[in-house]
């Protein structure tokens, strides 16, 4: 047998060991009426958490197939792997120098901030990394959600649309806004697909949305530019707001996302009462 092939078969049962350890519920999937043959996850439910195909994965248990560093990104967050098992895993795939590191937590830029503070008729976000949402104007909040009630790390608006029930619902045509989410996330990916960052994210939504399980694995990609948004909110009624995302020259990892109304429109009186109750709420402040 060769050095390869041994250490592929290491790193399959290393997988198999690991996903008996965990249950279902463990990991945030239903635990089901079927029976158990054998303790712990089935593969086919590693596949799902870590977004690859249960056919793919079986060959990885078996030494079949050697591991990318996205797919072992995956599996490391979706088995629960600690630091040391980390190490270990990306040893035996011998990826020790592709091995991804958790990049430093973004800040916005103040310049955006400053954007944002004078943007005062316009709902407006800066996003980060993988739609991570770093700042917002009052009239975003005031559109979409609370943003400041949310805990920073798990402030992305790709979770937030399919995780987050008050803001699904806020968007008319939601498949169409997830789907374009997704392909937004997918393009990312392509820059960075060893990031433990978009790893877990990829993983958490894989495991909790068939939607997003499936969307993703259908490859679809876009870049962000512009688009149109129809919005049903449940104070201002229905919107139909145009979107577009400024790139920031000086750090490209950073966007400005600004939401328009046509002048005189239903929807730009919509907007109007939304301002008038964030004027009247920073006046009870």
């Amino acid at each position: 047998m060769s050095r390869d092939h041994a250490q592929r078969s290491e790193l399959g049962e290393f997988l198999k060991a690991r996903r008996a350890e965990l249950r279902p519920t463990t990991v945030g999937l239903p635990d089901g009426d079927r029976p158990r043959r054998v303790p712990g996850l089935r593969r086919e439910e590693v596949a799902r958490l870590a977004s690859i195909s249960t056919d793919y994965y079986t060959r990885l248990e078996q030494g079949n197939l050697p591991a990318s560093a996205h797919v072992l990104a995956a599996l490391a967050h979706a088995l629960r792997l600690d630091e040391d098992e980390r190490t270990y895993l990306y040893g035996l795939a011998g990826k020790n120098a592709d091995r991804p590191r958790r990049r430093t937590a973004q800040r916005v830029r103040p310049q955006w901030r400053r954007v944002l503070d004078q943007l005062s008729e316009s709902p407006a976000v800066v996003l980060g990394r993988y739609m991570d949402i770093l700042a917002w104007n009052p009239l975003a909040a005031a559109l979409i959600t609370d943003f400041s009630a949310i805990p920073a790390d798990r402030r992305n608006y790709v979770r937030l649309a399919f995780l987050d029930p008050t803001v699904r619902n806020l968007f008319d045509d939601w498949e169409t806004t997830a789907r374009t989410c997704v392909a937004f996330l997918r393009m990312e990916a392509a820059e960075s697909p060893t990031d433990a960052r978009l790893a877990e994210l990829v993983s958490e939504l894989s495991a909790q949305d068939e939607d997003f399980r499936n969307w993703w694995a259908s490859h679809e990609v876009a870049g962000k530019t512009l688009g149109t948004k129809l919005l049903h909110h449940p104070t201002a009624g229905d919107l139909t707001l145009d979107w577009e995302i400024l790139m920031s020259a000086a750090d490209p990892e950073q966007q400005l996302m600004i939401m328009t109304a046509a002048p005189d429109s239903p929807s730009a009186h919509a907007l109007d009462l939304l301002i008038s109750g964030t004027r009247a709420g920073d006046a009870r402040g």
